[in-house]
This record gives structure tokens, sequence and C-alpha cells, in this order.
């Protein structure tokens, strides 16, 4: 029970005030006048005064509350290394017993685990709302076990008591850091990129070390090792071997007494991408289908086309003189002896055999498909005729032998089987229940030695694709493509289908039919095995500590068969299916929590200086709690202190008026009178 007085004004103060300077004022020329009762007259004014001013005698019964001291506990993934979890655990057992031991104290222990999305320690996050769910005037301090290391500073609170970090640091800590830096999303093939490789030692690392040994791997293949010096920026010339995806791993063995090796390893992905892509177009004569594929090869701006025509050949003789032609002469020996092995793709283009290319040139041709070169023929009524490219030494590599017919008449490409399932011709679904525009020629192919993936008249191969030695090489067997350019009936994915059908052969990661990849999502990957088979076997999935999984690949569309997996460590799996393979790494490239491993009070100095707080280490001991007024130095050595807060909660108020109506009018009539009987008298 505790008892105040205050005041309910009747008028409003300014209003009290003014009357109190009139009263003054009247007193004031009573005493100038000489009258004998002024002091009479002052009183009952001041008893006036003081009744407007409603004196209350407050009684008020109160509960005393709980100080509440928040013990918050970092659990992320540095606190694990070393004894630090076991070392934080016992000290926060051992502190919240002390502190609930304490008369009128609580405690909230506050677990804080590793922040999601690789954001690291998020203590202030943790902290604010904390506070955010406690009376303000309850908090008698905080109390932080970690390492220190946080990644949230910039959202700490502003609090009503000491802030202490007790660090489980050791002054012998100390580990081993490697960092890649300027690593570039992607990188093209056949340039050189440049990284930025660094090995730090932090903390009380062992001296005279000056060079430590770095292994370098490229997609999980045998390392080569290097000795690199720690403590320098060493720069890193790298040529991506291929195309796609690059997963280049950097390592150094750990070290006796490090922390922890995590921090050893860094993962660069990079995906190689080509500069530009060189494509020979060779048409044997102007057709309306000549500007179908020069516009879709123009329209990629990482294409350089070669586009030649052949507008008067040899056995053309109209009698008009040379020098008075406008036409370029057709380098043949240029293009197909001395630069062929420059060019990605060549396409002939109704080309037949017109002694413009001899057959040692074709030979040429022939021997760059089989050392890894592309050749893609959109066959005319030519390939059917006895001037075929086929009756030349390109036959040993053409993937079907023309019949000599050529069927003239309508009919509605369609995708095989099998090529629902190539990548090439997968999902071209027509649109409608009519299907395609249908096309007016077809050169009959028979005896296909690769993939049919599309069928014209008569079931006949329209489209085969075929793997040739190291190159690949594609058979159109009709010249009307075009037909679907313009929207003949419809029209169709012609635009789409010679940009696959060109990208496959110019060995596009993406379109491979054979293929084993993985698509990473944080900690989860997604497994994908493309085939042409109708099933594939399971998955074998080799985590970075060695342990070797399998999974089953479900089917989710013709061709494409996926998993998901959940990785349980950062760093580098190897996947395997038949004799396909593939690596990905998992996780973040550069981990936060293992930037900066030593523990240190110096990140949260002027949080907690702002506070009066202190910063301990833990290997010191446990130390003492005491209590300390607000406002004054809240730590020292061996001991912390928190703030009592004096909170209660009001259960009930009374209130007595100090100066009751009757009372004043009884005072007020009583001196008033007296000073009038006195003033009367003299």
């Amino acid at each position: 029970m505790t008892g105040s007085i205050v005041f309910d004004p009747l008028l409003p103060w300014w209003l009290i005030a003014c009357l109190g300077g009139m009263a003054i004022v009247g007193i004031a020329l009573a005493l100038i006048r000489g009258l004998s009762g002024w002091p009479l007259r002052g009183l009952a004014a001041l008893v006036v005064i003081a009744a407007l001013a409603g004196p209350v005698y407050q009684q008020e019964e109160r509960d005393p509350l709980t100080d509440i001291v928040l013990l918050l506990e970092d659990q992320s993934a540095s606190q694990r290394l070393a004894d630090r979890a076991t070392t934080t655990t016992e000290a926060a057992d051992a502190l919240a017993a002390r502190l609930e031991a304490r008369e009128n104290t609580e405690v909230r222990r506050i677990a804080v685990p590793d922040g999601t999305d690789n954001t690291g320690t998020q203590l202030m996050t943790a902290l604010s709302e904390a506070l955010a769910e406690e009376p303000s005037g309850r908090v008698a301090g905080a109390i932080l076990l970690s390492d220190g290391r946080l990644h949230d500073l910039d959202r700490a609170p502003g609090l009503p008591a000491p802030l202490h970090l007790l660090h489980t640091g050791r002054e012998e800590d100390w580990d081993r850091k490697l960092t890649v830096d300027n690593a570039p999303a992607f990188g093209i093939l056949g340039e050189e990129i440049t990284m930025t490789l660094r090995i730090e030692d932090d903390g009380a690392a062992p001296e005279g070390v000056g060079t430590v040994p770095v292994d370098v791997s490229i997609d999980g293949e045998e390392p080569q090792r290097f000795q690199l010096p720690v403590g320098q920026d060493i720069d890193l010339p790298l040529t991506l071997p291929h195309g796609g995806r690059n997963v280049l791993q950097f390592s150094t063995p750990e070290a006796e007494g490090e922390l922890t090796d995590r921090n050893n390893t860094a993962l660069v992905q990079i995906n190689g991408v080509r500069d530009r892509l060189s494509v020979l177009l060779v048409s044997g004569e102007p057709h309306a289908g000549g500007r179908t594929w020069r516009n879709l090869l123009k329209s990629d701006s990482s294409v350089d086309l070669v586009h030649f025509t052949i507008l008067r050949p040899p056995e053309k003789q109209d009698g008009v003189p040379v020098r008075e032609l406008s036409l370029i002469a057709f380098p043949t020996r240029e293009l197909f002896l001395e630069k062929i092995e420059d060019f990605d793709l060549i396409i002939f283009d109704r080309y037949k055999r017109r002694g413009i290319l001899p057959s040692i040139y074709l030979d040429n041709v022939r021997d760059y498909v089989e050392t890894g070169g592309a050749v893609l023929i959109a066959a005319g009524p030519d390939f059917a005729s006895a001037d075929s490219l086929y009756r030349t030494p390109l036959e040993a590599v053409v993937p079907a032998r023309p019949t000599a017919r050529v069927i003239e008449r309508r009919f509605r490409p369609q995708v095989t089987d099998l090529g629902q399932r190539h990548p090439v011709t997968a999902g071209l679904e027509p649109e409608g229940e009519e299907g395609w525009g249908r096309w007016m020629r077809q050169i009959e192919l028979t005896e296909p030695t690769g993939d049919v993936v599309m069928t014209g008249a008569d079931d006949s191969p329209l489209l085969v694709l075929d793997r040739v030695g190291e190159g690949r090489v594609a058979l159109l067997g009709s010249d009307h493509a075009w037909l679907w350019n313009r929207g003949f009936e419809g029209g169709g994915p012609q635009l789409e289908l010679l940009r696959r059908l060109a990208h496959w052969m110019m060995k596009e990661p993406e379109l491979e039919e054979e293929a084993l990849w993985a698509e990473a999502t944080g900690q989860q990957m997604r497994i994908i095995r493309r085939s042409l088979s109708e099933t594939v076997g399971p998955v074998t999935i080799t985590t970075p500590s060695g342990e070797v999984m399998e999974m089953e690949l479900e089917e989710v569309s013709p061709g494409r068969f996926e998993t998901l997996f959940d990785g349980p460590e950062i760093g580098l799996y190897r996947l395997e299916n038949g004799e396909h393979t593939a690596v990905i790494g998992l996780g973040p490239a550069s981990p936060v929590e293992f930037e900066e491993t030593i523990a240190s009070a110096e990140p949260l100095s002027e949080v907690i200086d702002g506070t009066n707080g202190g910063a301990l280490a833990l290997a010191d001991g446990l130390p003492r709690i005491r209590e300390v007024r607000e406002g004054r130095p809240a730590a020292g050595r061996g001991w912390i202190g928190i703030t009592p807060r004096g909170a209660y909660e009001t259960r009930a108020v009374t209130q007595l008026p100090l100066l009751p109506a009757w009372l004043v009018l009884a005072l007020a009539a009583a001196l008033i009178v007296a000073g009038w009987l006195r003033e009367g008298r003299r």
C-alpha cells in the first residue's frame, strides 16, 4: 500500500494561475492601504485557490512484478565448431539457474539458429523480436552467448537495460580460409577468364607458414596440386574446357589445430558459352525457302553467317561476259580446304553436284564431320537425282539413302514416338485437331542409319539425325519448311524446329538427347535425366563426405526423368547413371557463417558500450551477477550487472479529497468574517 498527493484541478491551470495572480494583487492593495485584515484575506484566497487545484490523497494497492533477463543462445553453424556448442549450453544452464535463484527475477531463454538463405547469424533480429514481446519496463538486461560473429547488426534495437556478450572463443583459436573472388557466372569458350584466390590465416595461426598446397579440380576430375602463398591475392587464369556448367573446386587440406575445414574449399560454377557461332550456308540455287534459313541464322546475334547462293553455275552459258557480272566468285578452296575447321555448322540447302565442289573438297567435309563438325542437308528434288550429294564422298556420313522418288502431294509432318523423346522435337505439339499445315513435296528416304524424329508422306522418314564419329549430321527430306513460316494452313513451329536443329548440331548442352544434370535450389537439387530409352536405372549420388546412395527416377514427360534430392551437407555432389556423370555444388559458394570463425566482441562493441554492458570470454569462467543502478557501468572484471526495474501492477486505487467543499466554504467564510471584524474594530 502506497500513498501520494495528486491534483485534480476543477479549472484549467492557466485560469487558476490567473485567479491566483488577481488574489495577490488584491492582497497587495490591502497591504498598501494599511488594512489590518490582509493576512486573513490572503489565507481565505489561498484556501479557495487550493480548493480549485483539487488536492487528493491517493492510495494504491500494488503487486510487484518480476524483472526479466533475456538469455540468447547462438546455435548457428559457427557455434558448432570445436567445443563451442557444449560450452554455450553449459553456460546457459548455469546462468539461468543463477538468475532464477535471485528474488524477483525471470529468465527468457531464446535459441538463435542459422538464418535462412545463407543470411548468417541473426542475433539482433531475435533480440528485437524478444523485446517486442516483453514490457520494456520489466527488462533488466540481455545476455548473448555467442562467438560475436553476427550478420544483422543494422537491426540492433534500443535497449532499456545493459547488454552483455559472453563469447565462446579461446586465445589459441586459429583458422585457415580459402576464398575465390571475381568469379563470373558466364565464361566465353576459348577466352581466358581471371579469378582471384586468397588464402588467409586468422587468429593465433602458427608462424613460419609461407605456402600451402591447393588442389584444383574441374567437374570432379582428378585434382591438380599447386603450392600457393598465404596472405596474398593470386590471379588464376582459366579457360573453360566445355560449354554448359563447369564446376570448379578449389581446396586446401585441413591443417592441424585449425577450427574447421568448412572454409578450406570454394566451389565455383561457371556456364561456358560460345562467343560467336560460325555457320556456312551454301544454297544450290535461289528458291522460296532460302530466305527462311538466312532469316533464322541472322536473327541470332551470336551467329556469324557466311551465305553463298550459286546464281550462275558452270552449265549456265548466257553469253554475258564475266567482267560485266556483279557476282562474287565462290571461294571454294578457301572455304573447304583452308578455313573449314573455323565453322561450327555447314548447311547445304538444295545443293547438287555441279562441278563447283570437287570430290576432294567433299572428302574434306566428310573428314570435318568425323572429327567433330556438323553438316545439315536440306534436301530438294536435286537430292533424288543423279547429281545428288548422296552420290559423293558424303555418302559415308549421310544418315539415309534417297530412292530417287520425289513425292509431289500434300502431307502433314508428324513427330515420331522417338521424336517425342528427342530434345529437337520434344514438346512440338500441333495446335488444334487438324495439326500443322501441310507441305507439298518430300524426297523419299530409306535405310535410315540415325534417329528418325519426324515422318511425312507414307510414313517415310522426313527428319533424320545421326552422330558420325565425333560429329553430327542431319537430313531434312523436304525443301518446303518455309510453308510453315508463311502460315500456310495454319503453319507450324518452323523457326523453333530449325533453331533446335541448328543448336543440336552445334552441340549445345541443353539439347543433348542423352544427358544427366541437376538444378540446385538452396540445399535441394532436381536431378534430371534425358534419354531416348523408355526406362533408365537409378541415379547414384555421392555426397561431399563420400556417402553413396541411390534414388529412382520418375518419367515426367517423354524422354525426361526427374527426382528431388535434399542434400544433407554443403559441397560437391557427384551423380552417376550408367555411362553418364555430372557434378553439382549445393549450398552457397561461400557460407557467411564460415567467412569469420574467430570469436570476437568487436562487431558488437558499439551496441554494448551504448548500454554500459560488457564483453567477457567464457574461457575465463562464468561471471558473477550484480545489481547496478540505471546509467551506471554494468560490467567489470569477472562480473556483469543487471538493472532492477521495480515494475509493479496496480490492483486498486483509493482517492480522498483533502479540501472537500464544506471545509473550503467554512474556512473561507471564517477567515473573511475574521478579517472584516478585525478591520471593523480598528
